[in-house]
Formats: structure tokens, C-alpha cells, sequence
């Protein structure tokens, strides 16, 4: 059985989140692909997860025999997380910038997943496994816009799935999703239908493509 893990961290409900409305077309056509599959899905803005704390920390860097029991709780929860991405033959996740930066739930749940000697090093057990970001932001920081040298959240991202964690990382990136809502932004919006269309487009082409490629 293929399974997708869907996360979405938008603060906004479908209807009004860019993100959300790319990874439902890219759930959508996956789920048409493989009706019989699993999806394992986590919204975290309505079910966030804890933020790292000490007891989780250390036990991820220690011997379990010598754990405390706040310790062994504390990773047993952080596994909890680490086994859903490491089951998933693919994973999907919505990304909206916030302040230039990603949501602090999707931080939490990365801080959770990343886990020396098992989901990074050489023998990551997540490596190879292809993640489909939806950074989807209010302004456009593409190289030669004024606010290029703002984009913290793809090039966090690519560090943390690419670089860290050895996955197979693709971004959809709907921009310029303020402005039909900034009258700052008016002479914008057919730019923005124009990314968000693409966006739509795109998701659907990625999941049809990884469903074909897994089932394969």
C-alpha cells in the first residue's frame, strides 16, 4: 500500500489559504491515482504538535538504558512522528511564509522528525523518500525582486530536507497571494491568478508523476 503523508500548517482555513488549496489539487489527484492508499494526514494549526523540549532533546542523544522516564516519554512521543515520515512513500507539506519565515508549528514538527543517528547520517531512513513543498507567500522574493534576499523559508527548508534529512525535495512556490487584498498590490493580481494557476497546475503534475513513478 503507497502511502502519502499531507501536512498542512496554514493558520487559514481552505477557502482562504494558498497553500491549502495547492495541496488539496496535489492530494486530490494522488488519492484519484491510489484510491487503495494510505494517507496520513496532520493539519497543525488545528492539532499542533509539542515544541522540543529538554527531556526530548537529550534522549534523542543519549543511550535509552539511561533514561529518566520524563525522557523516555518525551521520545516516545518524538517517534510517534518520525515513524509516520519514515513509513510514507511520499510527503507532502503546505508551507506559507509568515514574517519571511516558515509557520511555528511546521518548526516544532521538524524539530520532532530530526533525529541524529536515525533520520540524519548516513544511514537516514528517510533519505531518498520524495517531500513536495507548497511555499506559497504574500510578495514574490524570486533572485532580481527587492526582497530576495528575505526568502528564509525555501532556503531553510532545502537545508533541513535536501541537506539534513537526503530527501527528494520539490517546491511549488504561489506567490503574491496578498494582493487582492492590498491596494498597494492591485496592479498585481493577474500575476498572482497567473501563479496560483500554475501552482494548481503543477501539484497536479507532481502527484501524478510520483504516483505513477511508485507504482511502477
Amino acid at each position: 500500500m503507497v502511502t502519502l503523508l499531507h501536512i498542512d500548517s496554514s493558520l487559514s482555513p481552505t477557502s482562504a489559504s494558498a497553500s491549502r488549496a495547492v495541496t488539496g489539487a496535489f492530494r486530490a489527484a494522488w488519492e484519484e491515482q491510489h484510491p487503495d492508499g494510505r494517507v496520513i494526514y496532520r493539519d497543525l494549526s488545528a492539532a499542533p504538535v509539542p515544541h522540543i523540549t529538554a527531556d526530548a532533546h537529550t534522549a534523542g542523544l543519549s543511550d535509552p538504558s539511561e533514561h529518566t522516564p520524563e525522557q523516555a516519554a518525551a521520545l516516545a512521543e518524538r517517534v510517534k512522528l518520525i515513524e509516520e515520515l519514515e513509513q510514507a512513500d511520499a510527503v507532502l507539506i503546505g508551507a506559507p511564509m509568515y514574517n519571511y519565515a516558515i509557520p511555528s508549528t511546521l518548526k516544532a514538527w521538524i524539530d520532532n522528525v530530526v533525529l541524529y543517528g536515525r533520520t540524519v547520517g548516513e544511514s537516514s531512513t528517510v533519505a531518498g523518500t520524495p517531500v513536495t513543498v507548497v511555499a506559497s507567500r504574500g510578495g514574490s522574493y524570486e533572485p532580481g525582486t527587492p526582497k530576495e534576499s528575505y526568502e528564509y523559508v525555501r532556503n531553510y527548508l532545502t537545508a533541513i530536507f535536501a541537506d539534513t534529512l537526503g530527501m527528494e525535495t520539490t517546491f511549488i512556490v504561489p506567490e503574491l497571494t496578498m494582493a487582492p487584498h492590498n491596494p498597494a498590490m492591485a496592479e498585481l493580481i493577474p500575476l498572482y491568478h497567473a501563479s496560483r494557476e500554475r501552482a494548481l497546475a503543477d501539484a497536479v503534475a507532481r502527484a501524478k508523476e510520483l504516483a505513477g513513478r511508485l507504482a511502477a
